[in-house]
């Protein structure tokens, strides 16, 4: 399966992506630069809704990470939302659901539970 990123909604809120397919090492530079273009953009609160993607490993894992540090140096954050199956257990089970306050059901990346 093909990986894909949509830029969703960006409000002046933050920005919201959408990931589709497998995050892994041929893939993830697609996500970091995708992310990498929202902060040069100015945004510093990045949603990224994990709905329709299917796989996630580790290097996706430290893509989310660093997107977060990024966004945290610039005042901001990254958060994750409608992540299921492998990709929820895998989220939970290494913490990052927690340190990335992950939210299973999609949220407005304005709203307080994603602030």
């Amino acid at each position: 399966m093909t990986f894909s990123v949509n830029d969703v909604e960006r409000d002046g809120a933050g920005a919201r992506l959408r990931l589709a397919g497998e995050l892994d090492l041929s893939t993830a530079p697609e996500l970091t630069a995708a992310i990498n273009r929202l902060a040069a953009a100015g945004e510093t609160r990045i949603l990224l809704d994990l709905t329709d993607l299917t796989f996630c490993d580790s290097t996706g894992m430290a893509v989310f990470v660093r997107g977060d540090n990024q966004a945290a140096a610039d005042g901001g954050w990254l958060r994750l939302t409608g992540a299921h199956g492998r990709v929820e257990r895998v989220l939970r089970v290494t913490g990052l659901a927690d340190v990335l306050r992950y939210e299973p059901e999609s949220v407005d990346p304005a709203s307080r539970s994603a602030s």
